[in-house]
Parts: structure tokens; sequence; C-alpha cells
């Protein structure tokens, strides 16, 4: 297994977050931290015309911990998916990583549903991620 967070519970990465943050005038890096409404605020205005996506430079520590404390830690790096969700979303190449194997080929094959699922995986892959961690607890 992959990983790219640095301790066990430790669920997102400052490292990510900061490299997300470099596309923070589109919000990436707070989709990532678990923030789709401030989010979608900072792609709508450029990161808060570049003022809010400044100060974000030294609110990611923050972030990290409140995502850290959020979401569930499992077998799915939520790293990976984000930058797999970012880079490759339209491919659905994230979804085949999370084991959903049935919409990454509906996403491979139609453009990540001509981008509103990938829109939607902005707003709720952390979620989706905590959640399925919190089924194999269940189940284990």
């Amino acid at each position: 297994m992959v990983t790219l967070s640095t301790a066990p519970n430790d669920t997102h990465s400052k490292l990510i977050g900061y490299l997300l943050w470099i596309f923070g005038f589109l919000g990436a890096h707070r989709f990532y931290f678990g923030k789709p409404v401030t989010g979608t605020i900072w792609f709508f205005t450029l990161g808060l015309l570049g003022v809010g996506w400044l100060i974000d430079l030294f609110l990611i520590p923050a972030m990290d911990r409140q995502a850290d404390l959020r979401f569930q830690a499992g077998p799915i790096d939520y790293s990976l998916a984000w930058l797999l969700l970012t880079f490759l979303g339209v491919f659905g190449i994230h979804r085949f990583y999370m084991g959903k194997w049935g919409t990454g080929l509906v996403y491979l094959l139609t453009l990540g549903l001509l981008g509103l699922g990938v829109l939607y995986d902005f707003w709720t892959l952390n979620d989706q991620i905590s959640i399925k961690h919190a089924k194999r607890g269940i189940f284990s």
C-alpha cells in the first residue's frame, strides 16, 4: 500500500496541502482539507482575489490538524486519492483506487460525467473515504 501521510493517525499531509496551495487560488487545498464551501468560494473568486490564498499559506497547519481530527484513518490514503482526483479525476483513477470500479469506469468513459462528477468528488471525497474506513472497521 502506498501512503503519503507521515503518521498512522495522520489522515492528511501538510506537504500535499502546500502542493495543492500552489493551485490554491482555485481552492484545491481547501477542498483537500475538507472545506468545500470555502473551496468553492476560492474557486469563483480566485482565492478572494489572492488575499485569502496568501493568508492560507499560514493557515494550512491548522487546517491539517482539523482534518486529521475530523476524518477516520484507514487503508485508503487521503493524500493519494486527492492527488489522483486533482490531476486525473476526469479519468476516474481516484475511484479505481478507492475500489469503486463501476463509477471509475463510468468516469473513464464520460470524462468524469463531463466534469460534474469530478466537482461532486471535490465536495465529498474526504467523507467518501472516511465512510469507507468506518464501514471497514464495523465489519472487521
